[in-house]
């Protein structure tokens, strides 16, 4: 993530980039049975042609099995149940693997869509979800029960949505960081390698 003078990516995400990264991440041995999903919006689309209006109706929807995994698509039909279907065919399509630490998030970060930013920072057990609208749906669904938030810029939900995953693509795990700075895990971690951890055993 290139940084910008308050340390966050001042380049919004693309729709091109999104569906790279989701495509990257994607999951194909999640278990279906578990996935929960919600619904965040359902607009109603009219079609203006020659012989009058065709009136449609789209749905977002966001699926996740509370444990990591979570994934959000966008349904169209001429019935609303028929569009949240849709929605959630694409949302378990589109269903990826979330870096998490417990039951938060393991560092700060902000996710940029178009003109929606949503801001996420990690909370102590206990802190709940403090979000509203579509990013607490969002959270709900993936199993992010401690966590932070800020929605800024647009209030439009699909911009929300796709900010709110631009973001949690973005969450790197320790591993992670660690091979990206030719560093081990226990470095990166503040924590004693497993040498040290037995001298001070042993001298004790």
């Amino acid at each position: 993530m290139r940084r910008g003078k308050r340390g966050y990516s001042s380049k919004p995400m693309s729709k091109q980039i999104l569906r790279d990264s989701l495509a990257v991440r994607r999951l194909f041995d999640v278990n279906l049975s578990d996935l929960k999903d919600d619904v965040i919006a359902i607009n109603r689309v009219t079609k203006v042609v020659k012989g009058g209006k065709n009136l449609s109706f789209s749905a977002l929807v966001v699926v996740g099995d509370s444990r990591g995994h979570a994934g959000f698509g966008m349904g169209k039909a001429r019935e609303v149940p028929m569009a949240i279907k849709k929605g959630i065919e694409q949302a378990k399509k589109n269903l990826i693997k979330l870096n998490m630490k417990g039951t938060s998030i393991p560092h700060q970060v902000l996710g940029r869509y178009g003109s929606a930013q949503v801001l996420l920072k990690p909370a102590p057990e206990g802190t709940g979800v403090i979000a509203g609208g579509p990013v607490r749906k969002v959270m709900q669904v993936a199993g992010i029960t401690n966590v932070l938030t800020k929605s800024l810029g647009t209030s439009n939900p699909h911009n929300v949505v796709k900010a709110t995953f631009a973001a949690l693509l973005s969450l790197k795990d320790v591993a992670q960081v660690a091979e990206t700075r030719s560093k081990t895990v226990d470095e990166i971690s503040g924590r004693p390698p497993k040498e040290q951890k037995a001298a001070v055993s042993e001298a004790s």
